[in-house]
């Protein structure tokens, strides 16, 4: 290898490790100075290519989750013409919102790999590959892989709250919002987080089901009666989701409904026993064959 060769060894050695510390001191406009105009960042859950601004609240968003995160480089070396390869270990606390979720306050602990090109001592691409399923599990969330449509079928996912009560529901009050933006879904997810906690502790309240099908949101809560949810019209944080609706801040459309059960049929528990379902409040909780039934499901 010549002298040149060398010094440019070092130049791209330089930058790369530029690179780093910039990530590590979480300085994003640090970071972005190592790219060339041009340059672009990927990894498995950028979802796509990033440059500039973009790229800028990838990385804002991360830290926001993980205030710590911290890249500490197992090894390093060429992997091509301009490119290095970088394998790293990344760390970090979850003490901030990710993906409208509380923070869990776990930590995790992820290897990867970031390959490097580097032409004129600028960035021109990093591409960086993890197992996308580590950060999640390592917080205790799930990972959920399915499809977006398949026919006239939409895929999404869903959330259950309970305030313990096993008490046939009066009502039901539906809520639907459709969301311009991941990032709008996510401040409804936020907003809802805290009228949930809200309706946790006013009189009537049941449960409810929360879910996501694309942009569209959807609640359903259970009530004791039909009255039960102009408690939400008080004030407190719904009254704040709403201003926000009929301002500018969020959503595309939406309405609410409340809606009153025609009728809501007999709880079925399989007996442990002799094995047939029985209808658990006829029984009083006892199977014909003289065996204790086990509790039924909730209502909601």
């Amino acid at each position: 290898m010549g002298e040149m060769d060398a010094l440019e060894l070092e130049a791209l050695n330089a930058c790369v490790q530029q690179y780093f510390d910039a990530w590590n001191h979480r300085d994003a406009d640090a970071v972005l100075a190592t790219f060339a105009a041009e340059g672009t960042y990927c990894d498995p859950a950028s979802g796509g290519r990033l440059r500039g601004e973009a790229l800028k609240g990838y990385m804002v968003g991360l830290w926001a989750a993980f205030p710590d995160l911290s890249f500490e480089i197992a090894s390093k070396g060429l992997a091509g013409e301009n490119l290095v390869a970088a394998q790293w270990i990344m760390r970090g606390t979850n003490t901030g919102s990710m993906m409208g979720l509380p923070p869990t306050g776990k930590s995790v602990t992820v290897s990867g790999a970031d390959f490097i090109r580097v032409v004129g001592g600028k960035i021109q691409t990093v591409d960086g590959y993890f197992d996308s399923r580590a950060v999640p599990e390592q917080l205790g969330l799930q990972v959920l892989v399915q499809p977006k449509e398949i026919g006239p079928f939409a895929f999404g996912n869903a959330t259950r709250g309970w305030a313990g009560k096993n008490v046939k529901p009066g009502a039901f009050s539906v809520t639907v919002l459709e969301a311009r933006s991941p990032e709008e879904i996510q401040e409804v997810q936020r907003q809802s987080q805290g009228v949930v906690e809200e309706m946790l502790a006013m009189n009537g309240f049941l449960g409810f089901v929360g879910a996501t099908v694309g942009n569209r949101m959807m609640t359903i809560t259970a009530w004791e009666s039909a009255k039960d949810p102009r408690q939400l019209l008080a004030g407190g944080r719904h009254a704040d989701a709403m201003k926000a609706f009929f301002g500018t801040e969020l959503a595309a459309g939406g309405f609410t409904s409340v809606w009153v059960p025609d009728r809501i049929n007999t709880r079925w528990v399989r007996c442990s026993s002799c094995h047939r379902m029985t209808d658990h409040e006829r029984g009083t909780g006892t199977c014909s064959c003289g065996a204790k039934l086990s509790e039924p499901l909730p209502y909601w």
